[in-house]
């Protein structure tokens, strides 16, 4: 499954403000640097821009950084991607399971939580495995598990 980057956020801290950013660097076993989750278990954070389309008819006030997510892509597929190997521009991540929504999302516009966690819809969370640079506009591509 293929698709592209569309979208870059870091946060500064915990429960931190969301930056947009054009590219980042990921490292091996730690995660975006500059990024709060940096070293942690859940390094990295992905979302579905088409699944953000579907929650901005019924939420006309949300917006896909309200998700507090790293990274959004299009033409990939999160559900049930636990395993799998995603690709971000020269970045390999391996996806560890669903990021289920927490409290911070009703805080931002009410009902956003209940309605990402559904499907998969609050994305996935993962581990950085090949390091390198992500940009805004890179390919994108899932493989599935080998083993």
């Amino acid at each position: 499954m293929s698709g592209r980057v569309e979208a870059i956020w870091t946060k500064r801290s915990k429960g931190g403000v969301m930056d947009a950013a054009q590219s980042v660097d990921a490292l091996e076993g730690k995660g975006i640097e500059g990024d709060a989750n940096f070293g942690a278990t859940r390094q990295v954070s992905v979302i579905e821009k088409e699944g953000f389309d579907r929650i901005k008819d019924s939420l006309p006030d949300s917006d896909p950084a309200m998700r507090r997510a790293n990274i959004m892509v299009s033409g990939i597929r999160l559900e049930n991607t636990r395993g799998h190997v995603l690709t971000v521009g020269r970045v390999k991540i391996r996806l560890r399971g669903e990021t289920r929504p927490c409290e911070l999302m009703d805080e931002q516009c009410p009902g956003l939580r209940g309605t990402l966690d559904l499907k998969w819809a609050g994305g996935a969370h993962g581990a950085v495995i090949q390091s390198g640079s992500i940009s805004v506009g890179d390919a994108a591509e899932l493989e599935a598990p080998t083993d």
